[in-house]
């Protein structure tokens, strides 16, 4: 299998990490159960000593419409999905333009925006063990159990593109922070926002090394030494895990992570 240098203190929004040697998945799928596929590392943490990582080839990063319907590479960016989606006049995607990340990555976290999520559209996916349809996927809030990399999805082709919608997924993110991070660290819990209780347990704005929960939004956790190549790991950890620690002592309620934490 190919490998790849990549820089994570560069490639990842969260601008932490040391440079790592990373095995390419082309058509050789024999050794993948071995590694932990990434894509764009938008909503990853990565370690000092992370686990192999595998990443999809560029063979992967297409788009197409083929028998009315719209096919998608695993790692085909966000934002050129929504480009061609604008193009072609194609509706119900149009929160990808706001939503950073590849599209595998996006179908497996069933990525969205309130009530707009990859699902609603999805018809199925093509993983390295053949294809798999919506129906048969387990899916939810910011979940699925897809346990296999994904190769390519299909979604309906449905006629609209909407500048509307792409005005209002803007204005949904205008409150979350430029600062270098990985999008919401937490999962909202259930009737619940897990800024709300960040915020309500003191840590809005707390500094550990150059890491803090945000000014702007307390449930992003911002790298804010980045420019300088600082953020360290650790005070990322320290800060997830006294988050859980303060919201379980004082609601009772154990915050779950939405960013993945590359460590062994």
């Amino acid at each position: 299998m190919k490998t790849k240098q990549v820089n994570f203190k560069k490639y990842s929004s969260f601008k932490i990490g040391s440079e790592v040697s990373v095995a390419v998945l082309e058509e050789d799928f024999s050794e993948i159960q071995n590694y932990y596929l990434i894509g764009s590392c938008n909503n990853t943490l990565v370690g000092n000593n992370p686990p192999p990582l595998m990443m999809l080839s560029k063979m992967y990063d297409y788009i197409k419409i083929e028998e009315g319907v719209l096919k998608v590479g695993g790692a085909t960016p966000s934002g050129k999905v929504a480009s061609f989606c604008k193009k072609h006049n194609i509706a119900n995607l149009e929160f990808l333009s706001h939503l950073p990340g590849k599209l595998g990555g996006l179908v497996y976290m069933n990525a969205g925006l309130k009530e707009f999520e990859i699902f609603n559209v999805l018809l199925d996916v093509t993983t390295t063990d053949g294809k798999v349809l919506r129906d048969d996927i387990e899916f939810g809030y910011r979940y699925t159990n897809i346990n296999k990399p994904i190769l390519e999805a299909t979604f309906k082709l449905t006629h609209g593109f909407s500048l509307d919608k792409v005005a209002m997924f803007k204005k949904m993110r205008s409150n979350q922070p430029s600062t270098p991070s990985a999008g919401s660290c937490f999962k909202n819990p259930e009737d619940d926002y897990a800024g709300r209780l960040i915020e309500a347990v003191g840590l809005k704005g707390v500094m550990r090394g150059d890491m803090c929960f945000s000014e702007e939004h307390a449930n992003f956790l911002v790298n804010n030494g980045a420019k300088e190549g600082g953020g360290k790991f650790e005070d990322a950890m320290w800060l997830i895990n006294e988050a859980k620690r303060r919201v379980q002592e004082e609601f009772n309620i154990l915050l779950e992570c939405e960013i993945i934490i590359l460590e062994t």
